[in-house]
């Protein structure tokens, strides 16, 4: 039986609307077992969001006018992280950037404001995030040249209804069952 190596596969490449899913023994404390949602790619570099890496933060926290004890609050990445970013799927609501089928980037702070004033949302069509992911051109290709991440499609439905204990893991099963064992993998293999 031959053994699949799934750091072979080739035919993706990071594009607008794919995941960035670190591969399991990624030591970078930024991105350990992180699962980022690309926004922006093109020849200046690469801009992004984990998405699983939930605070103990909700944005009543940050944001104290706005009544969403609901929302919780994703450290988005290490990059700017004083500014804050808003991934949903209510642009009727919100307005924003389309980035892929069904997934928003940004709105207007005063239509989150008026969406949260009269609980016109659920916690589950946005995700609210401080600081971002970010690569030089050069740098997102050699971290892909060192396999430190593999490359996925996204929907809508993986990314705001997956739990975020779970993302990393779905994410890589989602790319098919001969990766599956990836998700598995313990982060210390020394250890057991």
């Amino acid at each position: 039986m031959q053994l699949i190596n799934p750091y072979k596969r080739t035919d993706l490449i990071p594009e607008v609307g794919r995941l960035l899913i670190a591969e399991p023994f990624l030591s970078d404390q930024n991105f350990l077992r992180s699962v980022v949602y690309i926004c922006d790619h093109g020849p200046e570099g690469t801009v992004g969001f984990s998405l699983n890496r939930q605070t103990d933060l909700v944005l009543s926290d940050l944001i104290p006018e706005l009544d969403a004890p609901d929302l919780p609050v994703f450290h988005g990445g290490p990059v700017q992280v004083d500014t804050l970013h808003i991934l949903h799927r209510i642009p009727h609501l919100l307005g924003g950037v389309e980035v892929s089928d069904g997934v928003y980037w940004g709105g207007a702070f005063e239509a989150l404001k008026r969406v949260i004033q009269e609980k016109k949302y659920k916690p589950s069509d946005m995700k609210i995030l401080v600081g971002y992911a970010g690569w030089g051109q050069e740098q997102i290709t050699r971290e892909l040249e060192e396999k430190s991440w593999l490359v996925a499609e996204s929907s809508s439905k993986l990314l705001f209804e997956t739990p975020s204990k779970d993302l990393w893991r779905t994410s890589i099963e989602s790319i098919g069952h001969e990766f599956s064992f990836l998700a598995h993998l313990p982060l210390s293999p020394q250890l057991n």
